[in-house]
């Protein structure tokens, strides 16, 4: 019926292995009845191989580390994987992806360690601290102990960081970058107040006055590509920077000069450049036109839309989809209803996702096909489900329930299959009793959320994960309070 994932590094949805990489709370419920060596060999190959598409916005660790707990794994195996010898041989961005992951697990559990008391916490808390000292990816794992460690732990690590940096110009100037970029800068305040090094304390004087005093000269001597000010300037800018190498995409900034100089008088330059050969002014012009809610913009967005240029049929969708007004919306109507192959696969896409974010309940049948035929076409991990998910759940579309669970069952992305589990609470009668139950031990804040509010309560395993996860001192505050309004015998919920 549709086409599934093609992502080769994630296992298929109904083995263990694919269930823990997309972080589902199926994954959790089979590895516990699972033969603990199994569940092991599957844990501990998500742990070293991060399976998340983007892990900046993907949640995983505190799901792993939970499981890490009720299988008592052990960290021999994350040890030899953070102390391998190409852990040195790797590029800052290349170590993130190798141990950032390991890392988090490691910070979870010796937060669990602290707060429970729990036998994995203090070699958790060792383990970050030798990496901090030894390993490529220091920085992240010094950011899992600023946030965990106490003061007696952190003060030792100051010499060893130090020493990567050496006492030269340059070494000062990347230690100063070090210490602005932290996520938590308790540890180098530390350091630069330590009296049993006197030396490290005025070094990191130095390079914090040396920092402060380039960021002033920054500020005072802004020396960055300015435009002219009229329209036929902006969009010389515009394209000057396409045409350097490397490019330089000033579409956006062109368009809000534009918005500053751009008078009346001045239409007809624009809508020509909106059809001129020059790509980026034509994007300049594009954007500041729609941001106008121009007239004729609409006209010339179709036109672009099906230029042979990718860039300009990329920048007319964009610009259309800036657009609120309700001409903009008619047009997406329109567009949206338009036959299969009649206008560029671009145009009607970006116009039925105008439509499930600000249609009405008469769009509904066309934010459905578009979400059947994205599926169809694309699989269960289009970045362009995303809006039609959510546009589903907005309109109560019943019958996308089944393309739903679908998409539920078949992501690889734990973000969209968060989207999902709130458009089934909306359309799916069954999932009180269905998806909701696993969704309270999902990887995602916000899915777990949704289970707290609808995960029907006649299941034995829901009351009592309800109250484990209020109790946790790792649970986020937003699952804890919709937990809350469960339990509290003065209140009715979703579910039953």
């Amino acid at each position: 019926m549709f086409v599934d994932s093609v992502d080769s590094d994630i296992a298929p949805s109904g083995t263990l292995l694919g269930l823990l990489q997309r972080g589902r709370g199926d994954g959790t419920l089979h590895a516990l009845a699972a033969p603990r060596a199994e569940a092991l060999a599957a844990l501990r190959h998500c742990v070293l191989h991060d399976p998340r598409r983007d892990w900046q916005i993907e949640h995983r660790s505190l799901y792993y580390a939970r499981l890490h707990r009720e299988l008592d794994a052990g960290l021999d195996e994350i040890e030899k994987h953070l102390f391998a010898p190409e852990d040195l041989l790797c590029t800052p961005e290349e170590a993130e992806c190798r141990t950032g992951l390991a890392l988090s697990v490691l910070g979870h559990l010796a937060s669990y360690g602290t707060a429970t008391g729990d036998s994995t916490g203090e070699p958790a808390l060792r383990l970050l601290r030798r990496y901090a000292t030894a390993g490529a990816n220091w920085q992240w794992a010094l950011d899992e102990l600023a946030v965990r460690d106490d003061d007696a732990g952190l003060r030792p690590l100051g010499p060893a960081i130090l020493a990567r940096f050496p006492q030269t110009p340059e070494g000062d100037a990347e230690l100063a970058a070090a210490a602005r970029d932290a996520f938590e800068p308790r540890p180098w305040r530390l350091w630069a107040e330590d009296p049993a090094h006197p030396e490290q304390a005025e070094r990191l004087r130095r390079v914090r006055e040396r920092r402060s005093f380039d960021r002033w000269q920054r500020q005072m001597h802004a020396s960055g590509p300015r435009p002219g000010w009229s329209v036929r300037e902006i969009l010389d800018w515009a394209q000057d920077g396409l045409e350097q190498n490397p490019p330089q995409h000033r579409e956006a900034a062109a368009a809000r000069c534009l918005s500053a100089v751009a008078g009346v008088e001045e239409r007809a330059e624009l809508v020509e450049a909106a059809r001129g050969p020059r790509e980026a002014a034509r994007a300049a012009a594009l954007r500041h036109l729609a941001d106008r809610e121009d007239p004729g913009v609409l006209d010339l967005i179709e036109e672009a839309a099906a230029d042979p240029s990718e860039s300009v049929a990329r920048s007319a969708l964009s610009s259309f989809a800036r657009m609120r007004g309700v001409a903009a919306l008619e047009r997406a109507r329109f567009w949206a209803s338009a036959s299969e192959g009649a206008l560029p696969d671009g145009l009607t896409a970006v116009a039925a996702e105008t439509l499930a974010c600000r249609g009405g309940q008469r769009d509904a049948d066309a934010v459905l096909v578009a979400l059947r035929r994205t599926v169809r076409l694309s699989g269960p991990d289009s970045p362009g489900l995303w809006p039609l998910v959510d546009g589903a759940g907005r309109l109560t579309i019943a019958c996308a329930a089944p393309v739903l669970r679908h998409i539920y069952r078949e992501t690889a992305s734990s973000q969209l299959r968060g989207r999902t589990a709130r458009a089934l609470a909306a359309t799916d009668p069954s999932f009180p009793a269905g998806f909701a139950i696993e969704c309270l031990w999902d990887c995602e804040e916000s899915t777990r959320e949704v289970a707290a509010e609808y995960a029907a309560t006649g299941d034995a395993r829901v009351v009592e994960r309800l109250r484990r996860l209020a109790t946790d001192p790792a649970e986020e505050a937003g699952v804890q309070s919709a937990i809350r309004g469960r339990l509290s015998p003065n209140r009715t919920s979703p579910g039953t």
